[in-house]
């Protein structure tokens, strides 16, 4: 009999507790990632220029990039900022706009990325997707997965709360992708990855079901790994599938129908999850998010946000036009404005307020 495998595109090193940063040039070296310390570091203004006099000193070989935002020019400029460098490889430090502008320049230049996130805000950390914003709003680019990842757990609790509420808005949002994923396998014979869906799903019941909180190193350590899983689920599948449904057809449609008002993206994928369970007749997986949901912080309906119910139905019904080709709950159903607005009543009455 053959045996059959394949190999599974997945970082290096991943390194998630607290002090991790204090070791990042050990680990760059025994990986051998970094033999020689020649490093390009993209860092933030805010959190990751912060950190930079705390981990200079073991890392005298580094360059320092200061990047201004998260666009696509940033990401270009950065790119031709580091090719003459002869760099070992590119370490984004900082936020999810650093890390997804340090992907596209390592990518560019074609240097391995170790990505140091200093906030847990979505799953965006270790996939194999960088995003943009760009002339024509914000894009989507596909680059390699990071060769590391380090998370210091003292680093994130630093941070304000609202990114890790958002990262756990996200990380719970798989199980709705997930059930999304499996409606397109049912209705259109839509293949699904196994081992892909299985590390997504299981990401999101590990934040869903575990009793602790913010506050707490041990939640952390599971919200920072669920993230991760999440972002090598999209890489063994080729694409955002397991991680994305129709609860980010609602943050996206938020996104362009109310740009200067749309919340985190944890946040609304956090809600749309919860209402798109509901609209698959899952009542008490919506009720049991939802209350999750509340006892971390994050909205569960569109008044805690500020729109109003009419503007949610708007949302919702213009969530399918976001992602042409994907086949979710809401493609599914076809919705008009007034059955949106009955069920969505019924599920502002289920869930409470």
């Amino acid at each position: 009999m053959p045996v059959l495998t394949r190999l599974i595109p997945s970082p290096v090193v991943v390194d998630i507790r607290p002090g991790a940063l204090d070791d990042l040039a050990g680990v760059l070296s025994d990986e051998r990632i970094s033999h020689s310390g020649k490093l390009a570091i993209a860092v933030s203004s805010g959190s990751g220029a912060r950190l930079r006099d705390r981990i200079a000193p073991a890392l005298p070989g580094a360059t320092w990039y200061e990047v201004g935002g998260g666009t696509l020019d940033d990401a270009i400029r950065l790119a031709g900022d580091m090719k003459s460098g002869h760099y070992d490889a590119v370490v984004g430090l900082g936020g999810g706009k650093i890390i997804d502008c340090a992907k596209f320049a390592a990518a560019r230049v074609g240097l391995p990325l170790v990505a140091v996130p200093t906030n847990l805000a979505h799953d965006g950390l270790c996939s194999p997707v960088a995003t943009l914003d760009n002339d024509a709003g914000r894009g989507s680019y596909g680059v390699p997965n990071p060769i590391a990842v380090v998370i210091d757990l003292d680093v994130i609790r630093e941070a304000p709360v609202r990114f890790v509420r958002a990262g756990i808005g996200d990380a719970i949002s798989n199980i709705n992708a997930i059930a999304d994923w499996e409606l397109a396998n049912r209705v259109n014979g839509e293949k699904i990855d196994g081992l892909a869906a299985a590390m997504a799903r299981q990401a999101g019941e590990a934040v869903l079901r575990h009793p602790g909180g913010v506050g707490d190193n041990d939640f952390l350590q599971v919200l920072a790994e669920a993230l991760v899983l999440t972002g090598i689920a999209m890489s063994i599948s080729g694409d955002s599938r397991p991680a994305s449904g129709s609860c980010h057809e609602i943050n996206h449609a938020f996104d362009i129908l109310f740009p200067q008002r749309a919340a985190s993206h944890g946040e609304q994928c956090g809600l749309g999850a919860a209402f798109a369970m509901y609209l698959r007749g899952a009542h008490e997986a919506a009720a049991h998010q939802a209350e999750v949901l509340r006892r971390h912080g994050l909205p569960v309906l569109p008044e805690e946000i500020g729109f109003t119910v009419d503007e949610f139905v708007r949302v919702v019904e213009f969530a399918p036009r976001t992602r042409p080709g994907r086949y979710t709950i809401l493609e599914h159903l076809d919705l008009k404005p007034h059955q949106i607005k009955d069920i969505y009543s019924d599920y502002a009455k289920a869930i409470g307020s």
